[in-house]
């Protein structure tokens, strides 16, 4: 009876239970075959990529150490962002630090932009510099500020903003980069400097100010063997859009360099844009074909400003041999042609590539190129018809005070209006994989930049940044930016000393160079300097 009870009770066991088991244990079976097989799906890639690393031959560490020296590769790719986000202090990165970006970010998304706790620079150190503030600061200063561009012999001259967008090319930035900044200086009043690349679809798309930027390869205007073409650009100039002309003569990343975009990135709306045919080599030459000597050049200026219907027509350069710039303050005077204006590009400007070896050790910094050419015109008599504009690292309120307290009439922006639109500084602008999708021509990047969004980060940046340097004008008791003066700005040169700009800087007085150039630090570099050649003279 009692084995009865037992089977039965057993049997009813199982019947509850049973099934259940049954069930995990074939579970567990299958779980186990199914490890096996994701296992091996996993794994025998693995190995294969393992087999062939130990066999091929270009790569040693992949040969010693199959699959593991891939790490190497993967830590290069991450090697930005983690020292970015994890290694860098505040102050420590290059060439934007993080308290740099942090601010544009902040100013572009209309945050709170304070900074706590007081200055994290060593004031004792030389990397602190000041502006001068007033007991009185001067709160009934105007609101806003605009520069009138434009010397006697142009008949349509242009009110600019103080803050504009650098000359940044579509085909180095992407159409919805493009298409961003131009909405954005649309809607801020502030122009968008085309960079060399030409006027593309998207420059043209929102309507905003342009300054179209006319390199050596005269894309928009260029005949089919790369010479410059009048009527075309009597044409394209002629659009109201476009408000003022530069020449290109150099830029500060890479003074000096040409440049190729081979054949396989040119595609068809970049050949459009450039005047080129799909699918062949791009290339700008080091040099100008229009011009070879400073008479030359303000002759064609001249030319561009006729051909326009009388649009300002200025010149960008990061400043090399002093004598050069001389030589064309000289043939202004000698041939009675002026330039509008002239933008100065500091050593420090970015690009989306250049050769190392130009970025670090070629051009003059802004700060000292700007002084010079602020004295070129000056000493000459030139300033009045001639504006000046500095170009190199602005982002911030204090900078464009520093920039016109050196002669600067108005700033323009690169790299900060890219971190408006969202760039992270992944240094892949070369690569064609900016994750951003503001350097790339890659369509699935392009795709997470939306061109309304980001056009109001553009504008919002513009208008904070101003709203800054209007506030370093009040706290310096001035009416207008213009009225900063090199005395207004101070700098360390160690620890115990330090001095105002004005005494560690020669700044000439109106027609100097004129009167008396032996007296001044240039003697040598204006004797040098002949209005009919770029060469010095005997």
């Amino acid at each position: 009876m009692k084995n009865r009870a037992h089977l039965r009770e057993s049997s009813e066991l199982f019947m509850r239970f049973g099934p259940t088991a049954v069930v995990v244990l074939l579970t567990a079976l299958f779980g186990i075959v199914d490890t096996l097989r994701w296992g091996l799906v996993i794994a025998l890639p693995l190995l294969l990529l393992a087999a062939y690393d130990f066999f091929q031959r270009k790569h040693t560490l992949w040969r010693n150490y199959p699959l593991l020296a891939h790490i190497r590769w993967i830590m290069e790719d991450l090697r930005p962002y983690a020292r970015a986000y994890v290694v860098e202090g505040d102050l420590e990165g290059r060439p934007f630090n993080h308290q740099q970006r942090a601010l544009v970010y902040a100013r572009a998304k209309g945050q709170l932009d304070s900074h706590p706790f007081g200055t994290e620079l060593d004031v004792y150190s030389d990397e602190y510099e000041w502006l001068a503030h007033s007991i009185v600061p001067n709160a009934q200063a105007p609101l806003e500020w605009r520069v009138d561009v434009g010397s006697r012999q142009c008949t349509q001259p242009y009110s600019a903003a103080l803050l504009n967008i650098s000359a940044m090319s579509f085909g180095s930035l992407s159409a919805n980069a493009i298409m961003a900044l131009n909405k954005g200086a649309a809607a801020g009043n502030f122009y968008h400097d085309t960079g060399e690349g030409g006027i593309s679809r998207y420059h043209r798309s929102h309507g905003g100010d342009l300054v179209w930027e006319i390199g050596s390869g005269y894309f928009g205007c260029r005949t089919d063997d790369g010479q410059f073409d009048p009527a075309q650009f009597a044409d394209a100039a002629h659009d109201p859009q476009v408000k003022m002309v530069e020449i290109k003569l150099s830029q500060g990343a890479k003074p000096g360099h040409g440049g190729v975009l081979p054949g396989s990135k040119v595609t068809q709306e970049i050949a459009e844009a450039r005047g080129v045919p799909m699918g062949s080599d791009c290339i700008s030459p080091p040099a100008h074909a229009t011009f070879s000597t400073p008479i030359g050049l303000l002759e064609w200026a001249g030319e561009l400003r006729e051909l326009s219907g009388g649009k300002p027509v200025g010149i960008k350069l990061c400043v090399g041999k002093p004598h050069e710039v001389f030589a064309i303050m000289k043939a202004m005077r000698e041939t009675g042609i002026t330039l509008d204006y002239i933008v100065v590009d500091g050593a420090e400007g970015g690009t989306g590539a250049a050769p190392v070896e130009f970025s670090n050790r070629v051009g003059m910094p802004l700060r000292e190129g700007l002084i010079l050419v602020r004295n070129a015109l000056v000493g000459t008599g030139l300033k009045p018809e001639v504006k000046l504009a500095a170009a190199g690292m602005v982002h911030s309120g204090a900078g464009m005070a520093m920039n016109f307290g050196l002669g600067a009439d108005w700033c323009n922006a690169g790299r900060g209006f890219m971190f408006a639109l969202g760039c992270v500084q992944s240094m892949k602008c070369h690569a064609d994989t900016c994750p951003t999708g503001i350097a790339t021509q890659d369509a699935t990047r392009q795709r997470g930049l939306v061109p309304m969004e980001k056009a109001e980060r553009v504008a919002r940046f513009q208008r904070h940044t101003l709203h800054s340097f209007r506030e370093m004008v009040v706290a310096m008791g001035l009416d207008n930016p213009w009225q900063i003066a090199p005395a207004h700005i101070s700098e360390r040169q160690n620890g115990a000393q330090s001095d105002s700009i004005d005494r560690l800087h020669h700044f000439l007085e109106p027609g100097e160079l004129l009167d008396s150039p032996e007296s001044t630090p240039y003697a040598s570099a204006w004797a040098a300097a002949r209005a009919d050649t770029f060469g010095e003279a005997a």
